[in-house]
């Protein structure tokens, strides 16, 4: 699977999401979108949103940290 993050540094819910891919062994690609002013661009095109986590799964995009959402993506098993 292919996980993008796009984030801010200040971000909690961020810290969280990325915390919630490491205890699952998830691999990610981290993108700061307050340095990277084209990825931001691209995240609000995806997204509609301007606030972090933004999160693309394969495609599929979550709004911040939602974990039941991120788990059923990522085929994750409580």
């Amino acid at each position: 699977m292919n996980v993008i993050i796009y984030t801010t540094p200040i971000c909690v819910f961020c810290k969280m999401a990325k915390q919630f891919f490491r205890d699952n062994n998830v691999e990610f690609t981290e993108i700061d979108v307050a340095e990277d002013e084209v990825a931001r661009e691209k995240m609000f095109e995806s997204s509609g949103q301007m606030g972090v986590p933004v999160i693309d799964i394969d495609g599929k995009i979550v709004v911040g940290f939602n974990r039941p959402k991120l788990a059923e993506l990522l085929n994750l098993h409580a």
